[in-house]
């Protein structure tokens, strides 16, 4: 499989594109100014204690407070608060090795017991705010690298599941174990597996660099600021994903480039060369296909290849997904068989909306009706294959009686929503535009505006194709008439995204002409 990155950087934030084998499959956007990401560490102010919900509500400067659950505390908050206590008199140095633990806090306790109204305590984003909620909180702090996650008051080593080997799984704890500082647990990543010491030991270098520096800002952060705050979206994304099955990195900023370079270079030297400024006066989504993608992509109605498509229903906290077989027709011998083939279909591109539009909670998908159970195993194991490439936490359940799937997906930032349909800009929604006759009229009243008036040479018109086709038909055209009559030639330009009657003219520098 072939990856790539598209990056488009505008002055009002960065959109990534994720591409496997031509396909987009994630799309993520980072605004500027981006607070309350998830991962970023404020020092929260205990605003009220809810016994109820045994949880409580923090301060950490958003509109809404935000949401601390008993359970999201983390065993060992009482040495986080204790530490939070001291670093805010002006002791304790940076690292914990002459810290000494608290006891861990009881599982089934209650909030009120640990936290009181006031309490300053450090808490990480865990859930960015969406809709009408404020973001959710954890106060089991932890620091993500590339290779390991460092997890200050704790001695435990973790490795990822998805690490079978035995042999690697002990030979990456003894080193690990022969690095780490004093009352730090460590979670060894996936993405460790066949690397050597010194790649480990630079990685959670980094991570406890990042602790230091959280520590040396903790005692002057005013409360409900941020403390530390997690790399910017696009390079958590290249510290997650990026892999040798990765053939680009395109970015259409200069800086962003460099940035961006710099970093893989870091964390992976020998990939720096798949990082390529984009230069092109194209759009670089436009380039690469992406823009079309994204429009075909979003929308209620998804089609497939073959004929059949989705319709995609949302509300706050649940997602529908109906499968149609549309024009696709089969006997009544190869129903059954026909049936599997478009659901097949389906859930290959349900797997890739999930991903695509990021969406969470509760997704229901009705799938077309199979009588034979051997066929809905076989349904239910393709989906679950399919669904390994999503990173979000997930679980699918087989089909229920009914030939429901349903599936819980992790959503920890506000689902991706792009809007695929807008109020026609030729009638402004009513239905009804100006009278084509008059449009030439309209052009050759501006043109003439602008070439005697404003005195313009080597202008450029921009239309419809159709009206461009229109404007160059024939022996004598309308750009030969309007060459004799101007005693200049007009370049016309065809723009297949503008409406029937749309047009805009461009100076000899290529900048719009405004009228």
């Amino acid at each position: 499989m072939v990856k790539e990155l598209i990056i488009d950087s505008t002055p009002t934030g960065v959109t990534i594109a994720l591409i496997e084998d031509k396909q987009l499959v994630e799309l993520h956007k980072e605004h500027v100014n981006n607070n309350y990401a998830v991962g970023d560490i404020y020092l929260g102010r205990i605003k009220k204690i809810m016994p109820g919900l045994n949880a409580a509500f923090v301060d950490v400067g958003y509109e809404k407070d935000a949401f601390l659950h008993y359970f999201d505390l983390g065993p060992q908050v009482q040495s986080l608060i204790k530490l939070t206590k001291i670093k805010r008199n002006g002791t304790q140095g940076t690292l914990l090795d002459n810290f000494k633990l608290e006891a861990d806090i009881n599982k089934a306790g209650k909030i009120s017991e640990v936290v009181s109204k006031n309490l300053l305590v450090p808490v990480q984003i865990a859930k960015e705010p969406i809709s009408t909620k404020g973001p959710r909180l954890s106060s089991d702090l932890s620091i993500a690298g590339r290779y390991t996650v460092l997890v200050p008051f704790s001695n435990v080593i973790s490795i990822s599941k998805k690490i079978k080997s035995n042999t690697e799984r002990n030979r990456l704890k003894k080193i690990i174990e022969s690095i780490k500082p004093k009352n730090f647990g460590v979670i060894i990543r996936t993405v460790s597996e066949g690397k050597g010491v010194a790649e480990l030991q630079k990685d959670l270098l980094d991570s406890i660099s990042k602790w230091e520096s959280f520590m040396k800002k903790l005692p002057e952060t005013e409360p409900a600021k941020r403390v530390w705050g997690e790399m910017d979206r696009t390079s958590t994304l290249i510290r997650d994903i990026l892999n040798t099955d990765f053939a680009n990195v395109y970015v259409n900023d200069q800086a962003l480039f460099e940035d961006i370079r710099s970093y893989v270079h870091e964390i992976s030297p020998e990939m720096e060369r798949i990082v390529k400024h984009y230069k092109h006066k194209e759009p670089i989504f436009d380039h690469f296909g992406v823009e079309k993608q994204i429009k075909n992509g979003f929308g209620k109605t998804v089609n497939l290849a073959g004929g059949a498509y989705l319709v995609v229903e949302h509300t706050e906290a649940l997602h529908v997904i109906d499968v149609n077989s549309g024009n696709r027709t089969a006997s009544k011998e190869n129903q059954e068989e026909n049936a599997l083939q478009v659901n097949k279909e389906a859930a290959k591109e349900i797997a890739r909306q999930l991903r695509l539009r990021d969406m969470g909670g509760i997704v229901v998908i009705d799938f077309i009706d199979m009588h034979k159970p051997a066929n809905r195993k076989v349904l239910f194991d393709h989906l679950r294959e399919l669904m390994l490439l999503d990173r979000a936490k997930h679980t699918i359940l087989p089909p229920s009686k009914f030939g429901l799937v349903q599936i819980t997906r992790q959503r920890v930032r506000p689902e991706m929503n792009i809007v695929t349909v807008e109020k026609c800009p030729t009638c402004d929604g009513t239905g009804e535009i100006k009278a084509s006759i008059v449009l030439m009229d309209d052009i050759e009243s501006n043109m003439t505006y602008i070439l005697r008036e404003q005195n313009e040479k080597n202008i450029t018109l921009c239309v419809h194709p159709y009206i461009a086709a229109f404007i160059k038909k024939g022996l004598v055209s309308l750009q030969w008439k309007w060459f004799f009559k101007f005693g200049q030639w007009v370049k016309v330009k065809e723009v297949s995204s503008y409406h029937l009657t749309e047009f805009h003219f461009l100076s000899a520098k290529d900048e719009e002409i405004k009228l």
